[in-house]
């Protein structure tokens, strides 16, 4: 199957579309061109804003791309997870918390961002031992923040879980007599 510039993409305005065909080929629609993942990636480096999308079913393929790349970024050099972080992830998996630990690393991985942001905006020449103390320390007292909050909404879903199950089990222990 061709590509077919004409087809509108069901991109957001402003969202550049590529398209993924069945024969696994990536469509760049702004550019009327095929491209590789390793494009994709400089892409996502360059943090423009695109979407992949199935070029039959329109569905948003982005996500599978993206772990497509970090796939091959794992594989091909130095990894930045060990295989016990990867092991951990996994078993958030289907678990209670996944939706928080997903939300925590999320926030964890944007605070070190600004922090890079930060250390980049600054000068080497004006980098001083006290400015990166205060940076770093910034850095994890954020993360110490959020760690906390974290353990505060695993605390509240613990003891809604517990409250029911203890509810439940009361009322199996001691049915009321009619």
């Amino acid at each position: 199957m061709g590509a077919d510039a004409d087809t509108p993409a069901a991109a957001p305005p402003g969202v550049r579309a590529i398209k993924k065909y069945p024969n696994r080929r990536l469509y760049d629609t702004q550019t009327s061109s095929y491209i590789t993942l390793v494009d994709v990636k400089d892409m996502v480096l360059a943090c423009e804003n695109f979407v992949v999308l199935d070029a039959k079913s329109g569905e948003d393929l982005t996500r599978s791309i993206l772990l497509q790349i970090i796939l091959e970024e794992e594989t091909g050099g130095v990894p930045m997870f060990s295989s016990q972080a990867l092991a951990q992830i996994i078993r958030f998996y289907g678990n209670t918390m996944q939706g928080l630990m997903g939300n925590y690393l999320e926030k964890n991985i944007q605070s070190f961002i600004d922090l890079q942001s930060r250390l980049t905006d600054s000068s080497v020449v004006n980098l001083q031992a006290p400015l990166m103390q205060n940076f770093m320390g910034g850095y994890m007292e954020q993360s110490r923040q959020m760690f906390t909050q974290m353990q505060e909404q695993m605390s509240k879903q613990a003891e809604t879980l517990l409250g029911n199950f203890g509810s439940g089990l009361a009322s199996t222990l001691n049915p009321t007599k009619k």
